[in-house]
């Protein structure tokens, strides 16, 4: 390389000075003056006649040129030379970019050889794409909770993240998905209500605690519970190790649960899923049934090509337009204390930025995301009303990338259902959908947000939509299968539950889409209803291909039947049965004012016949003036607060004509048991099944169960039959998870 370089030097120098020269140091330099001696005396002599000026000239003459030579003969292994550069403790790439910006010619966010190509004319510039820097990504594409699942899970539609836009269900969370203000654990999913979300489709909320809450307590409900046309009570599950495959032979039932749905909140632990949160796309697992093990050997080769293609094609998030690129380094630095968990830092920044470039959508989306995490840091809802309002504001701003927009306005419709702002939520969400019609991810959200406002019909428009223009998205299947069961479409509903969860898609894998399909299978007389409850167990569910609720304390003794020594409420028991006499007088005087206080059964379970109930306390509370018609009832109950104060429970009253039927059915919780006390019970023609065993009322004695199990009801005698109905809190439950956990 010296010999290419020496003749183009001299070639430059031909018409000027003669050999000798003065350097600009004074000093006179003479071209033989190092070389002609060749001892050692001579080299010190000449290097005593330079300065050190004139060595850094000529060193830097020297890199210019090699530099040139480097590019031209693409010589050198520049990826490895970058990779022995990142050894150095201080990153000059870094030092250099507010420097070098101007010269980064395709758009990769440094000065590298093929920039220098281009600035030398070796090569055509290229377009140069949009935030390409992995740390300008939007949050909710990483894994969040922020979920996650999630939401819970998010959905399918992914974000760049809760939620993933991949689903859950709700579910957004996420990804960082949920990052709720109330959950700091982990950006995928954290710990949340069980409660409070649907898991199918968007990211579980948070668990709601101290004074950060929802606005609106009533809409972060369960969505679905509160739905004239519901079907059940039931709701999203944590996911969890799938549990070891048991198989369960008639007589031999659970001793305990073998998942988390909602830990002890003495230690924090109410986990869930997650869905989903942003939302990164959650991997759901596939469908798991194994047709051979020959055949999943052959695929998984295969298989695992296909995901590095489609893994390859994913292009990263263009978050920079063209004005923010040339302040790329102020951003990156700003996004560098975010990330690195330093919130005040970071929005201080990023509010710095926004006043210096109010024009810049990538300023004002960091700073939503520094709010978004201060919001969470500090269970601030103010703060994460400040980080909504941002991520609106930075959605607005004109130039704005296309990329950046779909996160700003989806992260903000999750933090508006976060909130309980869902007609916000559904508004943003609408918005969405407007600027991008072909994206099937954000439609299948917005059904979503229509079934967490109890908008059944808006829904099943949405998800018809989505099946038109897809007609294999196994999301919108199993939510549109679940609408058809909710309006009582029951045979309807099967092969779009069925093929949803087949597909294996994100936001499929929930517990309450198994629960319905077996449900619905179960009611057409189809035994295939256990497979899947079966798969829905192994999953992790459920507890057992029998104890199918879905909110649930990890631990608690499960068994179908007890007795009063069982429960230790034994004082309990012998007070209905000293009084079961007063207590059906009671009722009997109720039901003869013909006062509409008994209402029919609207959980429709039944198939056939009339059931209705007269309620004196729910979800641990009285309800209206129903004691004054009992008031000898009430004031016997009052004393035993197991009972009064279960808010995962009810006492009343049931009345049951000839000809009922009840469909088998779990109830919501295993934290609760269930007393019955007979009071007027035909000789013949009524039973009760739990499991595997069917028993009979006496009148004037209590049987207890665990409704969380699979029961069923036949009232095939020729008069009504009447019981009265006592939940009690699961008797281990300590008495901090009594107070803390939610009702239901």
């Amino acid at each position: 390389m010296a010999q290419r370089k020496n003749p183009k030097s001299h070639s430059k120098k031909e018409g000027k000075t003669p050999p000798p020269v003065d350097s600009k140091n004074g000093k006179r330099t003479e071209r033989g003056g190092g070389g002609g001696g060749g001892g050692g005396g001579g080299d010190a002599g000449a290097g005593s006649k330079y300065s050190m000026f004139t060595w850094f000239v000529v060193l830097a003459l020297l890199g210019v040129w090699s530099s040139v030579a480097v590019v031209y003969f693409d010589i050198v292994d520049y990826d490895s030379v970058i990779a022995r550069a990142k050894e150095f403790r201080m990153n000059f790439s870094e030092v250099l970019q507010g420097k070098l910006t101007a010269y980064d010619t395709d758009g990769d966010g440094d000065f590298d050889v093929e920039d220098a190509k281009v600035l030398l004319g070796l090569k055509e510039p290229a377009t140069a794409p949009v935030g390409d820097s992995p740390e300008e990504k939007p949050d909710a594409a990483e894994p969040v909770g922020e979920a996650t699942n999630h939401h819970a899970a998010e959905p399918q539609g992914a974000e760049p993240a809760e939620a993933t836009s991949s689903r859950t269900p709700p579910e957004d969370t996420a990804s960082e998905s949920s990052r709720s203000p109330v959950r700091q654990d982990d950006e995928v999913s954290r710990s949340q209500d069980v409660e409070s979300e649907i898991q199918a489709a968007v990211p579980l909320p948070p668990l709601v605690e101290d004074d950060f809450v929802p606005d609106d307590p009533r809409d972060s409900a369960h969505p679905y519970e509160d739905q004239a046309d519901a079907i059940d009570t039931t709701g999203v599950l944590v996911e969890e190790p799938l549990p070891e495959e048991s198989v369960l032979e008639s007589g031999q039932y659970v001793t305990s649960s073998r998942f988390t749905q909602e830990a002890d909140p003495a230690e924090g632990a109410e986990n869930q899923s997650a869905p989903p949160v942003e939302p990164v796309e959650p991997q759901s697992e596939t469908h798991r049934e194994t047709e051979g093990g020959s055949e999943a050997e052959g695929t998984t080769a295969n298989q695992s090509e296909e995901k590095l293609k489609e893994k390859a094609k994913k292009k990263k998030p263009k978050l920079l337009n063209k004005f923010d690129k040339t302040i790329k380094a102020e951003i990156d630095a700003a996004e560098k204390l975010r990330k690195k968990g330093k919130l005040e830092e970071a929005l201080r920044a990023f509010e710095t930025l926004v006043q210096q470039h109010p024009q810049s959508p990538r300023a004002r989306y960091g700073k939503a995301q520094a709010e978004d995490d201060l919001a969470e840091k500090l269970r601030s809802n103010d703060m994460l009303q400040r980080a909504i309002n941002s991520y609106r504001e930075a959605a607005e701003l004109p130039d704005v990338t296309s990329d950046l927009l779909r996160a700003a306005l989806k992260r903000r419709a999750e933090r508006q259902q976060f909130l309980g702002r869902m007609r916000g939520s559904l508004a943003t969400l609408e918005r969405l959908t407007q600027i991008f019609p072909e994206d099937i991810g954000l439609k299948n959200d917005l059904g979503v947000a229509h079934l967490l406002l109890g908008d059944n019909k808006g829904a099943k428009k949405v998800y018809e939509e989505v099946l038109a223009a897809s007609p294999d998205n196994g999301f919108a299947k199993v939510h549109y299968g679940f609408i058809l069961k909710s309006e009582n479409k029951i045979a309807e509903s099967i092969p779009y539950l069925k093929e949803g969860l087949e597909s294996g898609e994100p936001g499929t894998d929930d517990g309450r889409f198994y629960f319905h399909l077996g449900d619905a299978l179960q009611r057409v007389g189809d035994q295939s209803a256990y497979h899947w409850y079966e798969l829905g167990h192994k999953r992790g569910h459920f507890a057992s291909v029998w104890q199918r609720s879905l909110y649930n304390v990890d631990g608690l003794k499960a068994q179908p039947w007890w007795t009063p020594k069982d429960t230790g409420y034994t004082n309990l028991v012998k007070t209905l049965e000293r009084n079961w006499k007063t207590i059906r007088d009671e009722a009997l005087a109720v039901m003869d004012q013909n006062t509409g206080l008994f209402v029919p059964e609207e959980e429709n379970l039944r198939e056939k016949g009339e059931w209705g109930q007269y309620t004196l306390w729910q979800q641990g509370k009285k309800v209206g003036n129903s004691c004054q018609g009992v008031p000898k009832t009430c004031s016997l109950l009052e004393r035993y607060p197991e009972a009064t104060g279960c808010k995962r429970g009810q006492i009343k009253f049931s009345v049951m004509q000839p000809g009922t039927h009840v469909w088998p059915h779990t109830g919501p919780t295993n934290c609760r048991l269930r007393m019955h006390l007979g009071l007027v019970i035909p000789k013949q023609g009524c039973r009760i099944r739990c499991t595997n065993q069917t028993r009979e009322w006496e009148e004037g004695k209590v049987l207890i169960f665990d409704d969380s199990f699979e029961h069923e009801v036949w009232q095939d005698a020729d008069s009504y039959r009447l019981i009265f109905i006592v939940d009690v809190w699961h008797p281990e439950l300590t008495a901090y998870q009594r107070q803390t956990l939610s009702p239901i």
